[in-house]
């Protein structure tokens, strides 16, 4: 998939992105996930129009802590309505990771995913059996935390709810 770097206007990494620039609570009305999408990132400086330049199958990469904050769930489902395919962070929000599994949404850890010189832009394959991340067009390979086995089945069968059926 496509990604998206997210940093700030001049460029620097964004750290501590909270649950509430990601999903401001003004919108914690709306319940129907396919809704969900238009409000992401409604809240962070610089990325508002996200939702309107986003595909289905793009890869969001973070920096440290993405997610923190409040365990509003809304913040996972707006990715899922607009059809990210992952989110690759340094780190995530303990509550914010859990919540993105149990959805079925791969979040895959990768210390140096920010130093690794991955541009937006670029086009990438994740192994979430491995957690090997390939440029395309390139000898680049960034290597992530791999996806537990457990966390692979919950993913396959379309999050917790399904897995546990």
């Amino acid at each position: 998939g496509r990604i998206w770097v997210i940093r700030d206007e001049s460029g620097s990494r964004i750290d501590n992105i909270d649950t509430d620039m990601i999903y401001h609570n003004k919108h914690l009305a709306v319940t129907d996930i396919n809704e969900m999408g238009q409000y992401i990132f409604g809240n962070l400086d610089g990325w508002k129009d996200f939702p309107k330049k986003v595909q289905k199958g793009d890869i969001l990469v973070v920096g440290r802590n993405f997610g923190s904050g409040s365990s509003r769930q809304h913040a996972v489902d707006g990715f899922t309505a607009l059809g990210v395919q992952a989110i690759i962070g340094e780190s995530f929000g303990s509550i914010y990771w859990r919540n993105a599994v149990n959805a079925g949404v791969p979040v895959l850890e990768a210390p140096d995913i920010m130093a690794s010189g991955i541009e937006s832009g670029q086009v990438v394959t994740i192994d979430l059996e491995s957690g090997g991340i390939e440029v395309k067009d390139s000898c680049k390979r960034v290597q992530a935390k791999p996806m537990s086995q457990v966390q692979r089945e919950i993913y396959q069968a379309g999050g917790l709810f399904e897995y546990a059926k």
